[in-house]
């Protein structure tokens, strides 16, 4: 992609973790809330590519997709336990002042960071039998959301938001419904996070496919290959070519790998 991409919500987890992986890959402009830390910034990124602005301040929002070939969406109140007055202003109402703002700059992919929360509730009467590896049960994308929070119902929002963006104006749009990133090793002694586990390499190609692939409108799961998960990432394989290297069975329950080898 010779057009620059734009990452909001830069400095967070996943902002980070992209930016460690394929931070090379691309030419980039930023937008945080808050001023970022020369180490969080990538090497060969000038001070003006770096917007610190609110997500809902449409002048900042505009100024920053201008010229654009892509948007990667990760700002907003990533709290699980987030009042509606947060999660309606910072993730629903951004979201929308965001994706209006790429359709208006001519922008040709937007990827959502949606959330494992968007469907929370399909675990409420299956747990903790799902999270174990002699479960066949998945969920892969055509499910309706069932939030298990008010963050969820800001994600389910964000991916309807997408839907209608896309039918409405051609936008091409995936919503990437993140399960539970972690660096270095899955959660220690923790089923349901071991199932959803999502490394930072795999994190940083699966964003990288949603630069790259051609698509229309997808909702893809963004775990890792993990032996025992509840969340098929099958449709990300077919529709993005995403191919995951990581695997939380590699690891025992004291996060130490197995085989004594240490992970990349």
């Amino acid at each position: 992609m010779d057009e620059p991409v734009l990452l909001t919500g830069a400095g967070g987890r996943v902002g980070q973790a992209i930016l460690d992986g394929i931070g090379d890959a691309y030419e980039w402009r930023l937008l945080d809330r808050e001023p970022l830390p020369a180490e969080k910034v990538p090497a060969g990124v000038d001070d003006g590519d770096v917007y610190v602005a609110d997500i809902t301040d449409e002048e900042a929002v505009r100024e920053a997709v201008a010229g654009v070939g892509a948007v990667i969406h990760l700002a907003g109140d990533p709290r699980k336990n987030a009042p509606w007055d947060s999660v309606l202003r910072n993730n629903i109402d951004g979201t929308q002042v965001l994706m209006s703002a790429a359709v208006e700059a001519g922008v040709e992919r937007f990827a959502f960071a949606s959330s494992n929360h968007a469907v929370g509730h399909y675990e409420t009467e299956r747990k903790p039998d799902l999270y174990r590896e002699d479960d066949d049960f998945r969920l892969d994308g055509t499910e309706l959301p069932r939030p298990g929070n008010l963050y969820g119902v800001s994600k389910a929002t964000g991916e309807f938001l997408g839907r209608y963006y896309h039918d409405e104006t051609g936008l091409s749009v995936v919503c990437v419904r993140i399960g539970n990133l972690t660096k270095d090793h899955p959660p220690r002694e923790y089923e349901r996070g071991q199932a959803m586990w999502l490394s930072h390499r795999d994190c940083a190609h699966l964003f990288d496919r949603c630069l790259r692939a051609d698509y229309g409108f997808e909702i893809v799961y963004g775990i890792s290959e993990n032996d025992r998960r509840y969340y098929s990432i099958e449709r990300a394989k077919e529709a993005l070519g995403y191919e995951p290297r990581d695997n939380s069975a590699e690891f025992t329950f004291e996060g130490e790998p197995r085989g004594g080898e240490s992970p990349e």
